[in-house]
Formats: structure tokens, C-alpha cells, sequence
């Protein structure tokens, strides 16, 4: 990237400093539901001990770790935006974030994890299902 995030808005420097990292709505959906389905799991941890990249769910046992991509901030192939200001440092920015999750993918791939992406806008029966089947598949 080309260095310091260029100066925001007020109104953007505050909307975008709400923005939480751990604990979203999609993620507590998705933990309810797979509770709810007797299954339990860590929250908020590395899959490999070191590694600064924490999955959203993780079920080390099974090697099985979950992660739950905004949107925005993932690029999603649906509902992905392009911010006006600053347009080249924010795609940037999020062209670096997917590639970080496909290092990511890839070197828990190499570790014997299964990785499993849910997106925020996926329905969280949906997505519990999608973990069940890769859990009970092992």
C-alpha cells in the first residue's frame, strides 16, 4: 500500500471507527445457531498458535476453522463497494485484506485446516449447516 491512510471526513472518521472487529451481529447469529445445535467452539482465536490471523470460530479438535467476511472490508462479490474518497488507497486497502485471507487460507490449508468463509449477508441456518456437514465429514 502507499503508506498513511489519506485524511477523512468527520462523519466518515466516525462511522468507520464503530466499526468492530470481533463480536459482529452475523458472528453472534452464526455462534447462537451452532450452539443452539449442541456444537461447541473458541471464539475469537489463531487456529496456529503464533499466527496473528484469528478465525471468528474455531474447532481446533477438527481442525476446522470459521470466518465471518463483511462485505465491505472482504470484497464481496455481491455487495462490494468502492468508496469515492480516496478511491485508490481504499482499494488498496481491501484488494490487500482479500489477499491476506487467501494467505490465510492457504497456510491453514498447508496445516491440515479446513477454512470455512461466511459472508455477514449469508443466512446463519445456511451457514451452520455448511460447518455441520464440513464437521461431520471429517
Amino acid at each position: 500500500m502507499t503508506g498513511q491512510r489519506p485524511p477523512t471526513d468527520p462523519a466518515t472518521s466516525a462511522r468507520m471507527s464503530r466499526q468492530r472487529r470481533a463480536g459482529t451481529e452475523p458472528e453472534l447469529a452464526l455462534r447462537r445457531e451452532l450452539h443452539r445445535r449442541g456444537l461447541r467452539y473458541f471464539v475469537d482465536r489463531a487456529p496456529i498458535r503464533g499466527q496473528r490471523r484469528r478465525a471468528d470460530v474455531v474447532f481446533p479438535r477438527l481442525r476446522v476453522a470459521v470466518y465471518v467476511d463483511g462485505c465491505f472490508w472482504h470484497s464481496c462479490p455481491q455487495h462490494a463497494t468502492n468508496p469515492k474518497n480516496n478511491a485508490e488507497w481504499w482499494s488498496e486497502k481491501l484488494a490487500g485484506n482479500v489477499a491476506r485471507d487467501r494467505a490465510t487460507d492457504a497456510a491453514l490449508a498447508e496445516a491440515g485446516w479446513q477454512v470455512i468463509r461466511i459472508w455477514e449477508h449469508e443466512d446463519p441456518v445456511a451457514a451452520a449447516d455448511r460447518i455441520s456437514a464440513a464437521l461431520h465429514h471429517d
